[in-house]
């Protein structure tokens, strides 16, 4: 049976007013404005997804998900690069905290929700190994190297790396990156396909028509784009927030992020719900690779070109906490079959990390 996917009329709602709304944060209208921002900014999240799963629907798995892990990257990139740009040698560790959050977002709080949901809902549910394998190899090498590598060099004092040691690990990530994407979209793409996909009912639904997937490209390019500027816009009231509540300051772009991947979240939640966990991993492991292997050498480039210090390297206490989640990820994908407890564990991590911030 043939099904289209329609453009509820409040996803081209959202953004528009999204937008509208944005133009009056420079009148300091109060605290009831702060709270329309935060409502208009959540429904242009909700909008996203919905436009992110038509044009996914249109091009096919994996170019879909891989599609919205650049979109979203890019619009982080961006906001990153504007707050070092403004806010000067003060966020030094701006892009290691930043992707930090991110990564650990993705691989402990988005993944273990999927496979929580899913195990609760399905039992237990399967994906093709090798492409999740392949993923997960790339991404530590790129962590290790732009994270915790920079801790151990003695060329310069501090966790930081000298402008050539810079330009070299900025081109790693993208030689890192770009093998992954040759993979998935070319060389071995049947690695990133559902094991089961001739039995999911979504296969067989007609795809949006191309008129229909641009107009939703459109959109979505429109709510990425509000969702970072209000996020911006909302930063200094969620940082006097979490100042008030007696809580680090590193928290904020914790929270930063988490409004920035929440799109991709929603998106790899849904999928999991219908069973389609390998779109769930497709969309995270996509995410964090794009987050750190796309960030790093933007930031990169703006460090040299601007000759602004950059701090990458983590302590201790986040190596460790890194490096438990990276081990509990290999564990809990490594037969191709997940469940419940695997979501458990992964979403525990997420409360230990998160606790440490607030309570370091």
């Amino acid at each position: 049976m043939n099904k289209k996917i329609p453009l509820p009329l409040w996803t081209i709602i959202a953004p528009v007013i999204a937008w509208l709304a944005y133009f009056g944060v420079s009148l300091n209208l109060g605290i009831g404005y702060t709270f329309f921002l935060a409502a208009v900014l959540i429904a242009a999240v909700l909008a996203a997804v919905h436009h992110a799963e038509v044009v996914a629907h249109r091009v096919g798995e994996p170019f879909g998900t891989l599609l919205l892990a650049l979109a979203i990257t890019i619009i982080e990139v961006a906001l990153i690069v504007s707050l070092m740009l403004t806010g000067g040698p003060d966020t030094a560790a701006l892009a290691r905290d930043t992707v930090l959050a991110a990564v650990m977002i993705i691989l402990t709080g988005i993944i273990g929700l999927c496979l929580l949901v899913g195990g609760a809902r399905f039992k237990e549910q399967v994906f093709s190994l090798p492409g999740v394998s392949a993923a997960l190899v790339t991404l530590t090498a790129i962590l290790v190297l732009t994270l915790i590598l920079p801790n151990y060099t003695t060329s310069k004092a501090g966790p930081e790396y000298t402008s050539t040691q810079l330009v070299f690990v900025a081109i790693v990530c993208l030689v890192l990156y770009g093998a992954f994407v040759m993979v998935q979209t070319i060389r071995h793409r049947d690695f990133f396909l559902p094991p089961d996909a001739d039995g999911n009912e979504e296969t067989h639904a007609e795809p949006p028509t191309a008129k229909v997937a641009l107009v939703s490209t459109f959109l979505l390019l429109l709510c990425l784009g509000i969702v970072v500027l209000l996020a911006k816009a909302l930063a200094p009231d969620i940082e006097n927030a979490v100042v008030n509540f007696g809580a680090p300051k590193s928290l904020v772009g914790v929270i930063i992020a988490a409004v920035v991947l929440l799109p991709e979240g929603l998106a790899a939640y849904r999928a999991a719900k219908k069973n389609r966990l390998q779109t769930s991993l497709n969309l995270a492991l996509g995410s964090a690779l794009a987050s750190i292997g796309l960030t790093i050498p933007a930031v990169a480039m703006v460090s040299i070109v601007t000759g602004m210090t950059i701090t990458l390297g983590i302590d201790m206490k986040a190596t460790v906490l890194l490096l438990l989640a990276q081990f509990t990820i290999m564990l809990s994908l490594a037969t191709g079959r997940t469940n419940i407890l695997q979501g458990v564990v992964l979403l525990v991590i997420f409360m230990v990390y998160l606790f440490t911030i607030i309570a370091p």
